[in-house]
């Protein structure tokens, strides 16, 4: 075997060891920032490492990815969680929360009536549009926090949004998708879905985040 080949696995051993180590760490002992810091500084000297990135760019990042991480998972279960409930999903749920669907000039326009007192997980969003709440006070909440808005209100969906709402009022609620169909199927697939997974690709910020190269 080369030398090089011999220098490539043993890299790969010390990040693979080093990246369980981290893992369990973080769910069974947590670190304060201050302890990670300093072990971060002390494996780096210990390995002769040198980072074109310092400590708290590094932290910051991990720390925003176990955020965003979390997030996801609690959304998830609090969706399941609520389609056990009976009426709360299919059907049922259109009856309450009818939708108007419009075509116009190239685009797909979604108005949804949403009665008060009610609690709504969304889908997750393919495309960046403009969104209006045309009447009605909502909170809400996506991976970038809390939001209390109230009509007139109009604002902007990121890709890969999914936002657990609770209508304080009775609400209508209109979003804009550029879109090339006039099919409501078709349209409906392009613009949302309800894996992360299924994102276009390069879109998911969460993943954008996992792939920065810090070395």
């Amino acid at each position: 075997m080369e030398n090089d080949d011999i220098e490539k696995e043993i890299d790969e051993l010390i990040g693979k060891t080093t990246e369980l180590t981290i893992r369990d760490q973080v769910k069974n002992n947590p670190l304060t920032r201050e302890e990670s810091k300093a072990q971060f500084v002390k494996i780096t000297d210990q390995l002769g490492i040198k980072h074109s990135f310092d400590f708290d760019e590094a932290y910051d990042i991990g720390l925003e990815i176990r955020r965003r991480n979390d997030f996801r998972e609690k959304i998830n279960k609090l969706q399941e969680d609520i389609t056990k409930i009976p009426g709360t999903s299919g059907e049922a749920i259109h009856k309450i929360n009818p939708v108007k669907h419009t075509f116009a000039g190239g685009c797909y326009i979604r108005e949804i009536y949403n009665p008060a007192n009610e609690l709504i997980v969304t889908k997750i969003h393919k495309k960046e549009h403009p969104f209006f709440l045309m009447k009605g006070e909502m909170s809400i909440l996506t991976e970038e926090g809390i939001q209390h808005i109230k009509a007139p209100y109009q604002g902007v969906t990121k890709v890969g949004t999914k936002r657990v709402i609770y209508t304080h009022e009775e609400c209508i609620f209109t979003t804009v998708h550029a879109i090339n169909t006039t099919s409501i199927e078709e349209a409906e697939e392009e613009i949302a879905c309800m894996r992360y997974e299924d994102l276009p690709p390069g879109s998911d910020a969460l993943e954008i985040m996992k792939k920065i190269n810090l070395k």
